[in-house]
């Protein structure tokens, strides 16, 4: 009776009406539609008893408390080839504005239009086709290396292929397994490392070639030489597309065209990393908060002596806040440079000692 129940329920789950679907006389997009809009948007996520089971209605009681909007009048265009940025604290609605894009939710108010169409207007297949997006856990398929770059587009060749691995910077690592292109990935990718992984979603959507990109925290949780190689890859991949990335790493946006501010659903400011710093402001404290932490991990907090030695050199204005950046960064690589020179003359040392022991010996 148990198992009844269960598939009962399975079957009425499968039976479910999609929450997302094609309105009747909905068009293809145009090929290379990449422009991104969005116009007084406001969007809240659905209610508990408007997305409930009705065999569950029976048997608990349902919370009819709408719930609160998470976005509110949210305005902003990114331009064919632009990279947006967005950046704010953790549940400001980042994301929840990226998954609009290809319609995983639709507004409740305004509207979200890509080339000048409004996405409900716009066939599901046709917008999801023109949008590729890499995640900060890439979904990789229990199935070869090959069949998970052929789901973004089944026709690829096998050149095709290769070169999209190439230039997501993974090909070497490819090509020097048993199985090439043949070898299993394990579930959601585990035989993989993370940068591996991630280098694999980029070459599966370079694969897609989609005209609009989405990257939420895509270089999240990685270590430093992997972050390094993924990278370089969304470099190759972002090239040419409209892009919308999402990144708690201030430093990963630093170049882009536009960077969006979004506090409690809404957009508070925008600009260019250095117009940001210059006026204060969420981003200001944001950057100043990241870097800052960076520095105490370290036990250098040093920024107070260089921010000195560049105000007497006569290299930083007393107010000026996106130089007072530029000299935290250059304070970090200088860092960086130190503990890499203190550990070649530790290697020198030693490897001098082996050799008077071995003199001696």
């Amino acid at each position: 009776m148990t198992a009844l129940v269960s598939f009962e329920r399975v079957f009425e789950v499968l039976d479910l009406p999609p929450a997302i679907s094609d309105r009747p006389g909905a068009v293809d997009l145009p090929p290379g539609s990449s422009m991104i809009e969005f116009d007084d948007v406001g969007f809240r996520y659905p209610a508990a008893d408007e997305v409930s089971l009705a065999s569950l209605e029976s048997v608990a009681v349902l919370d009819k408390r709408p719930s609160e909007a998470v976005l509110h009048h949210v305005s902003f265009r990114a331009e064919p080839g632009e990279l947006v940025a967005l950046v704010g604290p953790s549940g400001a609605g980042k994301t929840t504005i990226s998954q609009l894009v290809p319609r995983m939710y639709d507004a409740v108010s305004g509207a979200v239009r890509v080339g000048g169409h409004d996405v409900r207007d716009i066939t599901l297949r046709s917008l999801r086709d023109a949008v590729g997006v890499v995640t900060q856990d890439a979904h990789l398929f229990h199935d070869t290396i090959r069949a998970n770059l052929a789901y973004a587009r089944p026709e690829a060749t096998q050149e095709q292929m290769w070169a999209a691995m190439d230039a997501a910077q993974i090909g070497a690592v490819v090509r020097a397994l048993p199985d090439g292109l043949d070898t299993v990935v394990g579930d959601r990718g585990y035989r993989l490392s993370g940068g591996e992984k991630q280098r694999l979603a980029i070459a599966r959507l370079l694969l897609k070639e989609p005209s609009i990109v989405v990257l939420d925290e895509a270089t999240a949780h990685l270590d430093s030489e992997s972050e390094a190689a993924v990278q370089q890859a969304l470099a190759t991949a972002l090239a040419g597309r409209t892009s919308l990335v999402i990144a708690h790493r201030l430093s990963t946006v630093r170049d882009a065209d536009r960077i969006l501010v979004v506090e409690d659903g809404r957009l508070v400011d925008s600009g260019r990393h250095t117009e940001l710093l210059a006026r204060g402001g969420l981003y200001a404290e944001l950057y100043r908060t990241q870097f800052e932490t960076q520095f105490e991990t370290r036990g250098e907090s040093r920024f107070g002596e260089v921010r000195g030695q560049a105000l007497d050199a006569g290299r930083v204005e007393p107010t000026n806040s996106a130089a007072m950046a530029d000299a935290r960064d250059q304070d970090v690589v200088d860092t960086e440079n130190r503990d890499t020179d203190r550990g070649e003359a530790e290697r020198d040392r030693a490897e001098r000692d082996d050799t008077k022991a071995a003199t001696v010996g």
